[in-house]
């Protein structure tokens, strides 16, 4: 067979879905209790829990193939196809387990195409219209669909699906091409059909949502779309006048005004869970949205360019629940708006400010002051966040001492005096991200190390933090596992050392553009951090091939290096060419 590699398809009979439990038998009558099917780009898979058998298959699929795992895998309710993703074999390692500890739980198929590339690693195949017949002809229990970027089937198929599947309760579309009359049908047939994503869904208009929330309006829970340039406020009237208990709305158009989002806030008033990134919205819409949905528990705004502190002082008004908030790129928000949160939702937990760039301390000191409860916060390029408002996020028992996660990104004027405040009071830290903040140093660092257990580190890009500081996070910190530091230009082998006696969980760590770093921290670390998965090395000039060498051989469990082509020895290639990634071109 030609551009396939050097593996023996088996052919598509019953006697291929064997039993590798060791019985010889699938469940003995060939039946078993596996839930799920799933398939990337061409690769199948029907999935329960523990054991994984795989069967490579020859085209024509996936008719036969369909017929044949429909009568194997009876209680079938999920599958997920997915042409986005490329198809690898499994790693299989370990002994079978006996037949009487674990049924067949677990069945991975991968379609080969004769046709198709070997360096490719892509599979020519895509789901058609018959192909999702005969899902459903198969599968007339299916209560998940997923058709992922399935660019050849139509409405056709997706009618057939609706009336053989009428048991549908979640239907992912994104990336199809279907038209109004298979969404219509879905409508019609699948009236318990309570999640729908119809992301960059470009074929369907405002016909087809109509119709939809005519059958299936009063069981719809979650709705997403984004980029359907023919889907305006007409859907979302209808949306508003027929889905009363939806739940959660994702929307991403330029298409959609004022009108359609009312109608939505009036009519859906149990909604919890709302993102929106809608340039034409203003602030009529948010504050309708803290009048009528009180029940909001999550709110994403993204990219909004023409609503102003009013909507934030509403939803602090109004929506008393709300969990969660994320603020990106948006423009004209300013601390009152932040502050009028903080003061109304008491049991924030999340809270994202992405580049909002009049946000500054004093929003987020009031955030510190009355949000108790928060456990993950994200400040990412916010010009005016200072230490003085991560000060007050650490401070005492007003303070969020309950605090988890805490991601900052080019927040320049964050320095040591804020982070120290977070290590000496955010004891249940374990998430921590300091990327390109070129102002802290060592000291932030020594306090994290001294207070916090981290689980998970990031100071790429943060110049002043050298061996100090990392030191101080090997001996305090036992459970690391993921640790970034890129680009620190006074990081050395010492640190390496450090890390190999005191953080024995490690298994990511990324050392590009650590020009103090040789091959002797290396050595250090491939002797002790035993668990070590991926190790990134680029522009590294003190490592060299007897450094990778190292971390190849000496860490069992690696299972990526990222370094320098010229880097690699022949020898380490055929020892472990499988793991190795490239920059992109020889250095």
């Amino acid at each position: 067979m030609t551009g396939q590699r050097a593996i023996s398809p088996a052919p598509t009979s019953s006697a291929n879905l064997r039993d590798e439990d060791g019985d010889g038998d699938v469940n003995g009558d060939g039946r078993t209790g596996t839930r799920a099917l799933w398939c990337a780009s061409g690769g199948w898979c029907c999935r329960g829990s523990a054991a994984t058998p795989s069967v490579l298959v020859p085209p024509p699929v996936p008719h036969a193939l369909v017929d044949l795992l429909a009568r194997r895998f009876v209680n079938v309710r999920n599958v997920f196809i997915d042409e986005r993703l490329s198809v690898s074999l499994p790693v299989q390692s370990g002994r079978r387990q006996r037949a009487d500890q674990s049924p067949l739980s677990a069945l991975r198929l991968h379609c080969l195409n004769e046709s198709a590339s070997e360096d490719s690693g892509v599979d020519s195949y895509c789901l058609s219209d018959s192909g999702l017949s005969a899902i459903g002809n198969g599968f007339a229990k299916l209560e998940k669909l997923s058709l992922i970027w399935c660019s050849n089937i139509t409405s056709a198929g997706l009618q057939s699906i609706a009336e053989k599947c009428r048991f549908l309760k979640s239907l992912d579309l994104q990336g199809c091409y279907i038209g109004d009359a298979g969404l219509a049908a879905v409508g019609e047939c699948c009236t318990q059909l309570e999640d729908l994503n119809l992301r960059f869904c470009e074929g369907l208009t405002d016909t087809g949502v109509v119709r939809l929330t005519f059958g299936c309006g009063k069981t719809l829970k979650s709705l997403g779309i984004a980029a359907c340039a023919k889907i305006t406020d007409v859907s979302l009237e209808a949306v508003g006048s027929h889905c009363k208990y939806l739940e959660a709305l994702s929307l991403d158009s330029e298409y959609i005004q004022n009108k359609g989002l009312l109608a939505v806030a009036k009519g859906c008033r149990l909604l919890k869970d709302l993102k929106l990134q809608c340039v034409n919205v203003t602030d009529e819409t948010l504050q309708a949205v803290g009048i009528f949905c009180s029940a909001l528990e999550l709110l994403a705004l993204y990219s909004f360019q023409r609503f102003t502190d009013k909507s934030l002082v509403a939803i602090g008004k109004g929506c008393k629940r709300m969990k969660n908030l994320t603020l990106s790129d948006c423009y004209f928000l300013s601390d009152k708006g932040l502050e009028s949160v903080a003061a109304g939702c008491p049991e924030l937990t999340h809270l994202e400010v992405n580049g909002c760039h009049n946000i500054g301390a004093r929003g987020l000191m009031s955030i510190g002051k009355s949000c108790n409860r928060l456990s993950e916060l994200a400040l990412l390029y916010c010009q005016k966040i200072d230490d003085n408002a991560l000060s007050e996020i650490g401070r005492g028992c007003k303070g969020c001492r309950n605090l988890k996660k805490l991601h900052i990104r080019r927040c320049y004027e964050v320095g040591n005096e804020g982070i120290i405040a977070i290590g000496q009071n955010c004891k249940f830290l374990t998430d921590l991200s300091l990327r390109f903040c070129d102002r802290v140093g060592d000291e932030a660092l020594i306090s994290i190390g001294e207070g916090c257990s981290l689980q998970h580190l990031n100071v790429s890009g943060c110049h002043k933090i050298g061996d100090a500081g990392i030191t101080a996070i090997a001996r305090g910190c036992p459970r690391l596992s993921y640790l970034d530091v890129s680009v620190l230009q006074n990081l050395g082998d010492i640190a390496m050392a450090e890390l190999s006696e005191g953080c024995l969980s490690l298994t990511d760590i990324v050392l590009s553009h650590c020009r103090q770093i040789t091959d002797v921290g290396l050595s250090y670390l491939a002797q002790r951090c035993t668990l070590l998965e991926t190790c990134h090395m680029v522009y590294c000039p003190g490592v060299t091939a007897a450094g990778v060498a190292t971390v190849i051989t000496s860490c069992l469990n690696i299972k990526k290096v990222l370094v320098e082509k010229w880097k690699v020895s022949q020898r380490t290639k055929r020892r472990a060419g499988s793991i190795i990634s490239y920059l992109c071109v020889d250095l």
